[in-house]
Parts: structure tokens; sequence; C-alpha cells
């Protein structure tokens, strides 16, 4: 057997729901509207961290509306290594988890697993909380030294862990336990607020988080360790204030919907003049991308129980751009949205400003015909009528995206590659298109 089928084989034991013969190529053929009801899953960016929370406590933790995507079996399959029992079940609102972590084994982490997913850090908070110790590869499984997570490392040293790399595995200890701390993140770290709030909620003693993220998914893992017991304030502010210490008992919480999709979603109706209905779509957790997006176009309303999205009468229209952190425009819409401007009548400028190498889709996109031109963090993007089919590749999970988004709209047909960065932030986008109108189709063996 393949490496890669045992890693599957792991996947499917851990999250039985998860299929691995989907197909390692996508071929869309465009210029079909997509119309109809799609339905907005579980938030990945939120799914993800509550999962890691349920290694705080050793009583039954239930999730519901959980994403069925990749990142969600992989982490399964961690937690299942150390320790976790997990229990699954589907329902009508998407897939539930009651996860068990009575005992824990902090040992347990494969190198593998972890170099799949950079969520994975997530586990070195929790594990030093609950255990007193942590060994874990680092995420993406490159010996980079800890400048990728240096603000995690920060904080958690402040509380009280001694932290050293050692041939590419961070080795965390606390053996006092840790304790509380005043912290102030350089820059609001959406990865670094998790982490640390994780540790702090069985921290001895009170912790600041000082300039922490403010994104949804935060406040969701804040009201699930609320829900658990844990004493927090400031949710939704710049300014975190845990008073740790407390065993936390169990919970059920259900996981807010994925803006991220929602997004991309109403960029693709858009895109390929359709009309969306989007169940659990929120506009109010897009921030500053709903009047961007309407200045573009992308005409969403809300109706009962989801949102409508489609393109606005005049059309497309290039606007400008810049990411930033909740509520600002999101580094995770930029790579959609790039697909969906590259539609639009006349010039935009789109500046990204969270992470130094996120416009791998730019060259991938210019195959499919677009025009745009990188200058440093901005990339100028002028409007063509059309794209045309090619053969891409998809570099990160949000490019995967904006590769569909792009294929849907092309003459002739795209051939995606590298469908692992799809699955990883999407529960089955190409079924759910399909139900919408898309002319599409996995194949290649397993994915």
């Amino acid at each position: 057997m393949l490496m890669g089928e045992a890693m599957t084989s792991t996947f499917v034991m851990a999250a039985p729901w998860w299929r691995s013969d989907i197909g390692r190529l996508l071929t869309i053929r465009g210029g079909k509207p997509l119309v109809g009801r799609y339905p907005i899953s579980g938030a990945k960016n939120a799914a993800l961290p509550l999962m890691v929370a349920a290694l705080l406590t050793p009583h039954l933790v239930t999730l519901r509306n959980l994403p069925g995507n990749l990142d969600v079996a992989v982490l399964a399959s961690l937690l299942q290594r150390l320790g976790c029992e997990m229990h699954w079940s589907a329902t009508e609102s998407g897939l539930a988890v009651t996860i068990a972590a009575a005992r824990v084994r902090p040992a347990g982490i494969d190198r593998d697993l972890v170099s799949r997913m950079r969520a994975s850090v997530l586990l070195l908070g929790a594990l030093l909380a609950r255990c007193g110790e942590a060994n874990l590869p680092l995420p993406g499984g490159d010996a980079i030294g800890l400048r990728g997570i240096d603000f995690h490392v920060t904080g958690l040293r402040a509380m009280g862990a001694t932290i050293t790399l050692d041939g590419g595995t961070i080795r965390a200890t606390a053996a006092h336990g840790l304790h509380g701390a005043d912290i102030l993140l350089p820059q609001p770290s959406v990865g670094a607020t998790e982490n640390l709030l994780l540790a702090a909620v069985l921290a001895t003693g009170k912790t600041t988080i000082g300039n922490a993220a403010r994104e949804p998914e935060i406040g969701d893992l804040g009201a699930c360790l609320t829900a658990m017991g844990a004493r927090i304030t400031g949710i939704g502010s710049h300014t975190l204030t845990i008073d740790g210490g407390l065993a936390l008992a169990g919970a059920v919480h259900t996981v807010l919907p994925d803006r991220i999709e929602f997004g991309t979603l109403a960029c693709a109706a858009a895109a390929t003049d359709g009309e969306l209905v989007l169940p659990n779509g929120r506009i109010d957790l897009l921030g500053a991308a709903a009047p961007l997006f309407d200045a573009a176009g992308v005409a969403i309303r809300e109706v009962d129980g989801g949102v409508i999205a489609r393109r606005a009468g005049d059309g497309l229209r290039g606007i400008d751009v810049t990411t930033g952190p909740y509520p600002e425009f999101a580094t995770d819409l930029q790579a959609p949205t790039m697909a969906l401007l590259a539609l639009a009548v006349g010039a935009s400028a789109i500046t990204e400003t969270v992470f130094e190498q996120r416009f791998g889709h730019v060259d991938e996109l210019r195959k499919m015909g677009a025009n745009i031109s990188v200058r440093g963090r901005t990339a100028l993007v002028r409007g063509v009528p059309r794209l045309h089919g090619a053969s891409v590749t998809c570099t990160d999970v949000r490019a995967a995206a904006a590769l569909v988004i792009a294929g849907l709209n092309a003459s002739g047909e795209t051939i995606l590659g590298g469908l692992d960065h799809l699955d990883r932030g999407y529960d089955r986008m190409a079924e759910k298109l399909a139900a919408v109108g898309a002319d599409l189709v996995r194949s290649g063996g397993n994915g």
C-alpha cells in the first residue's frame, strides 16, 4: 500500500464519513449559470479549534454543524492518535461528533498528519494546559525554526512553558503547570489568539491577551469554552481576559456558518451570472467584504434562512481591495475575489497585507486568460470579457476555490489538479456545485 493510501485509511478510521475515492482531477466545462440552493457548511476555521478544545476536559464535548472536509478528517485522526474517542452522526444541519478525551496521550502526534494542516499547532496550547507537555512536529513538516509560530511560543513562554526546537519537533513542558500572564500580541494573529486562549482557560490565575484577533471564529471558540465553564470576557474585542484554573465540563455547541464559503459562493453566482440561494449564509459575518462585494456588482440580500446572491443588473465592476484582520476584508476571500474581478469592467488593485506569499493563484489564472500583474504585495487586475479553459494546479485552499470560480466562467474545459487543497477547505464542493447546474466531474483515482 502506498503511503498516501495508508494515510487516507487513517482518516477514514477516525472520520468514517470521509470519502477516499473522489478523484485527483476536477474537470469543469464552464459557461453555465449556477442556479438553485447551495447550503453553506459550518466554518472550517471555527471547527478545528473547537475540536481541539475537547482536549481540555475529560467530559463529553458534542459539536454540531461540522463541515465534512479533509482538514476535519485529518484533525480527527490526530485526536484519535492522542487517545480521544469520537462518535459521528449525520444530521440535517451537517455532521455532528461527540469527542471523549478522558485519557489523553500527549506523545501520540503523527508527523505526516501534522504536515497536512497548519491548524495542528493549536494542539500545543491545549496539550500544555491539559497534560503539562507537548511534542509537536512543526506544522508543514519543515525545520525552519520557530519563526512561523513565534507569537504562539512567546505567549506560552510567558505563561510558564519551556519550549525548545529539536530536529523539527517543538518540545514544550510546563512542569509546574501554566500560570496567568499579561500578553500583548505584536499583531492580531488568529492562530496565536486561539492557542493562547485554549491554554489560558486551564492556566492558574488571570491572563490578558492584548491586540487579540477579533474574527467570528474566535468568538465561536470563546462561546464554546464559556459553555464548558471557562470565564472569559472581552470576546469580540481586542482584549481578552481569562480567569483560568477552573475544571471544565462538557458542552454541546453548534459551529457557526462558514463566512468564507459564503463569500466564495456569492462570487461564483456573480461570475456565472446565476442566482444562488445560500442557506445559513450571514452577511453580518463578512465584515468589510459586504460593501465591497456590493461595489463590485455582487448583489446579496437576506431572505428567510439565508441569502440570495447574484450578479447586479449593471454587471461586475473593478474595485480596490486591501486585506486585513477582521472586520477588514478577509485574506481568505482574496483569491476568490480576484477570480471575480478578473471578469469585471475596468481595473482593480488587490493588496495583500496578511500573508507575504498569497498570490500563488495569479500564474494559474493567467493561464486562463486573466490579465493580472503583481507589484510587491499588490496585484493589478484588468478585467477581460471571459476566461478560457486550461490545465491548472491548486496552490492552496483559497486558490483552489478561485480556480473553481474561474473554471465555472471559462469557455471550454478547465482541469484542476492539486485537489487536496480544495478538499481541505470545502465540504463536497464539486457535488454541491453539480446540484446547482455546474458541469463538472472528478476523476483519476484516489484523492
